[in-house]
């Protein structure tokens, strides 16, 4: 049994991650490099869903101006972003999701959410969105990483067996690979490009596009 909603518990989880996300460490680069050329002074970024803080380790070394939040709903996982990243006046911790956040409007220039909202059933979802929305000042960055599901069943069977076939090369057993496929629509529930261009147009986000997408996931930036 793991500590939070994710696949693996948060002390093994960035040993796993990448053996079992087809390239996940472009991910928070791709993040970075987008925020980077935004032009946008960044005074405050929250990093929902932040997982171990992978991203925001990254990141404080390139905006040692910035005023970081990273907030998750399992407090192992801040636990293992706070002995990484440390205590300081820039760096801030809630243990909330994204749907539960309490920000004034406004409140933040980049909203970041990498593979975490996919772990939301419709309803929460759509609150999440909506709450990042709320949150983003109206020249603010938000990107989303998530798992995609294919918009076709043939476009599934054969995303699902090259998710797969990526774990056991990268070292999994075929047991593990096949039950971690299958928390798809389970334990996780994704949706669509579409849908999720559809739900970010329809939260009230403007220029919405595609960041980047391969495999079964897919990035996302307004």
């Amino acid at each position: 049994m793991t500590d939070n909603v994710a696949a693996h518990s948060s002390m093994e989880y960035d040993n796993k991650i990448f053996g079992t996300i087809p390239l996940y460490d472009m991910f928070n680069k791709i993040t970075i490099d987008l925020i980077q050329n935004s032009d946008i002074s960044v005074s405050k970024w929250l990093d929902t869903g932040c997982g171990t803080g992978n991203l925001i380790m990254a990141a404080k070394e390139l905006f040692p101006e910035t005023e970081f939040v990273l907030a998750d709903p399992s407090n192992a996982m801040l636990t293992v972003a706070k002995d990484k990243i440390g205590m300081d006046n820039s760096i801030s911790f809630d243990n909330t999701s994204s749907q539960d956040l309490q920000y004034d409007d406004n409140t933040f220039d980049v909203i970041t959410a990498i593979q975490s909202h996919h772990y939301l059933k419709e309803e929460d979802r759509v609150q999440a969105v909506k709450n990042c929305y709320r949150m983003l000042k109206p020249a603010g960055i938000l990107i989303v990483f998530e798992n995609i599901k294919p918009l076709s069943e043939q476009g599934m069977k054969i995303g699902l067996k090259r998710w797969g076939n990526y774990q056991v090369y990268h070292g999994k057993t075929i047991m593990k690979a096949r039950k971690h496929i299958e928390r798809f629509g389970k334990e996780y529930f994704p949706i669509s490009i579409i849908q999720h261009l559809n739900l970010l147009q329809a939260v009230g986000f403007r220029g919405v596009e595609i960041l980047w997408a391969s495999y079964m996931q897919a990035g996302f930036t307004v």
